[in-house]
């Protein structure tokens, strides 16, 4: 791949990467609070600031480069963890999955936004707008949305991969009866292991891809 092409597509990417992994892990915590967890309030972490959820390794250099190497077909990464106790829930096991889901539930309604601003906004203004602004400022605005979309969409369905600590695996043990929840979430110190053989093996194009593809299919529709 040449540098140039590398160097754009970086430039298309970053922005949207990055604002995907923060609201990810913002809405964790504002389920939590809502649901009754002053935890993440408390230590400053519902913010919009990166500064307060940024991981250099996983908010930037990994989803940037999976996002690079695979042409924009798969990009998955990681913020800080937003601290959450469960027992301020009033139901702990219920109320947890719902937060573990407002992650992946928050990348989807960033996919949709993003898709109608591209369809409804920037491309109307480009065919009324002069050549030099089209270049200049709406094509790269509409790359970046394109690429919010796909970001946001694989985000969303890569989390809801039901293996803990993955948001899915969350938001399964949560509706699992308890002594089978207690069983299952046995696998959490070994989830990332298990998430990370399915990428090697290409496992995970068997579920992220179709249901990906799905979804991406629908947004256009809007």
């Amino acid at each position: 791949m040449e540098i140039e092409n590398i160097i754009r597509q970086i430039a298309v990417a970053a922005l949207p990467i990055l604002f995907a992994v923060v609201f990810h892990e913002l809405s964790h915590g504002l389920a939590a609070y809502k649901l009754g967890d002053p935890t993440a309030k408390m230590l400053g972490r519902l913010t919009l600031n990166p500064i307060a959820h940024v991981d250099i390794i996983g908010t930037i250099i990994m989803p940037v480069a999976l996002y690079v190497m695979t042409n924009g077909q798969f990009v998955f990464g990681y913020a800080k963890p937003v601290p959450i106790n469960p027992m301020n829930f009033r139901n702990p096991r219920r109320d947890m999955a719902l937060s573990a889901a407002a992650g992946p539930a928050s990348n989807i309604v960033l996919a949709v936004v993003s898709m109608l601003l591209l369809k409804y906004a920037i491309t109307p203004l480009a065919s009324f707008s002069s050549e030099t602004l089209a270049e200049q400022l709406l094509e790269p605005v509409a790359l970046m949305l394109k690429a919010s979309v796909i970001v946001n969409t694989v985000l969303a369905v890569f989390n809801m991969f039901p293996v803990p600590p993955l948001d899915g695996g969350r938001v399964l043990a949560g509706f699992l009866p308890p002594f089978y929840a207690r069983i299952f979430e046995r696998l959490e110190p070994y989830g990332m292991i298990i998430v990370l053989l399915l990428v090697v093996t290409g496992m995970t194009s068997y579920f992220i891809y179709p249901l990906a593809s799905i979804i991406l299919s629908l947004l256009k529709m809007l």
